[in-house]
Protein backbone atom coordinates (compact mmCIF):
# COMPACT_ATOMS: atom_id res chain seq x y z
CA UNK A 1 0.00 0.00 0.00
CA UNK A 2 1.57 3.18 -1.01
CA UNK A 3 1.72 6.33 1.49
CA UNK A 4 1.52 10.02 0.36
CA UNK A 5 2.09 13.56 1.83
CA UNK A 6 0.98 17.05 0.67
CA UNK A 7 2.32 19.97 1.77
CA UNK A 8 2.11 23.75 0.11
CA UNK A 9 4.90 26.08 1.13
CA UNK A 10 4.63 29.88 1.04
CA UNK A 11 7.58 31.93 -0.47
CA UNK A 12 8.44 35.67 -0.92
CA UNK A 13 10.00 34.87 -3.72
CA UNK A 14 8.71 35.03 -7.62
CA UNK A 15 7.70 31.75 -8.98
CA UNK A 16 10.21 31.21 -11.76
CA UNK A 17 13.23 32.16 -9.31
CA UNK A 18 12.24 29.79 -6.50
CA UNK A 19 11.87 27.29 -9.37
CA UNK A 20 14.86 27.81 -11.10
CA UNK A 21 17.09 27.46 -7.87
CA UNK A 22 14.98 25.15 -5.86
CA UNK A 23 14.42 22.58 -8.21
CA UNK A 24 16.38 22.72 -11.37
CA UNK A 25 20.07 24.10 -10.06
CA UNK A 26 19.35 21.96 -6.64
CA UNK A 27 22.25 20.07 -7.45
CA UNK A 28 24.65 23.46 -7.40
CA UNK A 29 22.57 25.40 -5.00
CA UNK A 30 22.21 22.65 -1.78
CA UNK A 31 25.93 22.02 -0.66
CA UNK A 32 26.39 25.70 -0.49
CA UNK A 33 23.18 26.44 1.15
CA UNK A 34 22.68 23.30 3.31
CA UNK A 35 26.31 22.21 3.70
CA UNK A 36 25.94 20.68 7.06
CA UNK A 37 23.29 17.92 5.70
CA UNK A 38 24.19 18.16 1.70
CA UNK A 39 27.59 17.25 1.18
CA UNK A 40 28.38 17.20 -2.45
CA UNK A 41 25.48 17.00 -5.32
CA UNK A 42 25.67 16.27 -9.42
CA UNK A 43 24.45 15.10 -12.47
CA UNK A 44 25.60 11.53 -13.12
CA UNK A 45 23.46 11.23 -16.24
CA UNK A 46 21.81 13.24 -18.42
CA UNK A 47 21.89 16.91 -19.26
CA UNK A 48 19.00 18.48 -16.86
CA UNK A 49 16.14 17.17 -19.38
CA UNK A 50 13.65 14.41 -18.90
CA UNK A 51 15.46 11.08 -17.59
CA UNK A 52 18.47 12.71 -16.57
CA UNK A 53 19.80 11.52 -12.86
CA UNK A 54 21.61 13.15 -10.24
CA UNK A 55 23.03 12.13 -6.73
CA UNK A 56 22.77 14.22 -3.56
CA UNK A 57 25.64 12.58 -0.91
CA UNK A 58 24.77 13.41 2.67
CA UNK A 59 26.63 14.50 5.97
CA UNK A 60 27.76 11.61 8.19
CA UNK A 61 24.76 10.99 10.38
CA UNK A 62 21.64 11.34 8.56
CA UNK A 63 19.72 8.04 8.08
CA UNK A 64 21.11 7.91 4.19
CA UNK A 65 24.35 8.53 3.03
CA UNK A 66 22.91 9.45 -0.48
CA UNK A 67 20.08 9.44 -2.72
CA UNK A 68 20.14 9.39 -6.55
CA UNK A 69 16.68 10.40 -8.61
CA UNK A 70 15.66 10.43 -11.80
CA UNK A 71 13.63 13.67 -13.70
CA UNK A 72 10.20 12.09 -15.03
CA UNK A 73 9.03 15.28 -16.01
CA UNK A 74 9.78 19.00 -16.36
CA UNK A 75 7.82 21.82 -17.69
CA UNK A 76 10.19 24.70 -17.29
CA UNK A 77 7.59 27.89 -18.31
CA UNK A 78 4.53 26.26 -15.56
CA UNK A 79 7.45 25.21 -12.90
CA UNK A 80 6.58 21.80 -12.65
CA UNK A 81 8.56 18.69 -12.14
CA UNK A 82 8.40 15.38 -10.81
CA UNK A 83 10.90 12.84 -10.00
CA UNK A 84 11.45 9.26 -8.99
CA UNK A 85 14.33 8.12 -6.23
CA UNK A 86 16.21 5.32 -8.16
CA UNK A 87 19.06 4.43 -5.86
CA UNK A 88 19.91 5.12 -1.61
CA UNK A 89 17.58 6.85 0.22
CA UNK A 90 15.78 3.53 1.76
CA UNK A 91 15.19 2.14 -1.85
CA UNK A 92 15.35 -1.73 -1.32
CA UNK A 93 15.93 -1.35 2.48
CA UNK A 94 12.54 0.36 4.00
CA UNK A 95 10.63 1.36 0.50
CA UNK A 96 9.65 -0.27 -2.66
CA UNK A 97 9.96 2.93 -4.40
CA UNK A 98 9.27 6.97 -4.24
CA UNK A 99 8.26 9.68 -6.05
CA UNK A 100 7.82 13.46 -5.57
CA UNK A 101 6.13 16.20 -7.59
CA UNK A 102 6.57 19.68 -7.22
CA UNK A 103 4.75 22.69 -9.01
CA UNK A 104 5.58 26.19 -8.43
CA UNK A 105 2.52 28.44 -8.77
CA UNK A 106 2.62 32.41 -8.49
CA UNK A 107 1.19 34.40 -5.68
CA UNK A 108 0.45 37.98 -4.73
CA UNK A 109 3.96 39.22 -3.23
CA UNK A 110 6.12 35.46 -4.61
CA UNK A 111 4.88 32.62 -5.06
CA UNK A 112 3.89 28.70 -3.08
CA UNK A 113 5.09 25.73 -3.25
CA UNK A 114 2.85 22.71 -3.85
CA UNK A 115 4.52 19.13 -3.07
CA UNK A 116 3.38 15.56 -3.03
CA UNK A 117 5.55 13.05 -2.17
CA UNK A 118 4.58 9.38 -2.68
CA UNK A 119 6.36 6.63 -1.29
CA UNK A 120 5.41 2.24 -1.49
CA UNK A 121 6.84 0.75 1.71
CA UNK A 122 8.31 -2.44 1.42
CA UNK A 123 5.79 -5.64 3.13
CA UNK A 124 6.07 -5.62 6.72
CA UNK A 125 7.74 -2.28 7.06
CA UNK A 126 6.04 0.65 9.40
CA UNK A 127 6.72 3.84 7.59
CA UNK A 128 4.51 5.61 10.63
CA UNK A 129 5.91 9.36 10.78
CA UNK A 130 8.16 9.87 7.73
CA UNK A 131 5.68 11.89 5.76
CA UNK A 132 6.31 14.50 8.65
CA UNK A 133 9.84 13.99 8.45
CA UNK A 134 9.26 14.45 4.33
CA UNK A 135 7.14 17.28 4.74
CA UNK A 136 9.51 18.80 7.52
CA UNK A 137 12.72 18.62 5.18
CA UNK A 138 11.29 19.84 1.70
CA UNK A 139 10.07 23.15 4.46
CA UNK A 140 13.28 23.84 5.07
CA UNK A 141 14.95 23.06 1.38
CA UNK A 142 12.74 25.93 0.27
CA UNK A 143 13.15 28.47 2.92
CA UNK A 144 16.83 27.80 2.74
CA UNK A 145 16.86 28.64 -0.53
CA UNK A 146 13.91 31.36 -0.04
CA UNK A 147 16.16 33.03 2.30
CA UNK A 148 19.26 32.70 -0.18
CA UNK A 149 17.09 34.29 -3.08
CA UNK A 150 16.23 37.31 -0.65
CA UNK A 151 20.26 37.75 0.41
CA UNK A 152 21.22 37.31 -2.86
CA UNK A 153 18.43 39.51 -5.61
CA UNK A 154 20.87 38.91 -8.53
CA UNK A 155 20.65 34.73 -8.11
CA UNK A 156 18.70 33.01 -10.09
CA UNK A 157 16.85 35.75 -12.22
Amino acid sequence: MSSSYTIEIESAVPAPRLFKAAILDWHSLAPKIASDKIVSAAPVEGDGNVGSIRQFNFAPGLPFSFVKERLDFLDVEKCEAKSSLVEGGGIGVHIESASTHIKVEPKAGGSVVKVTGTSKPLPGVDVAGESEKAKAAFTGLIKGCEAYLVANPDAYN
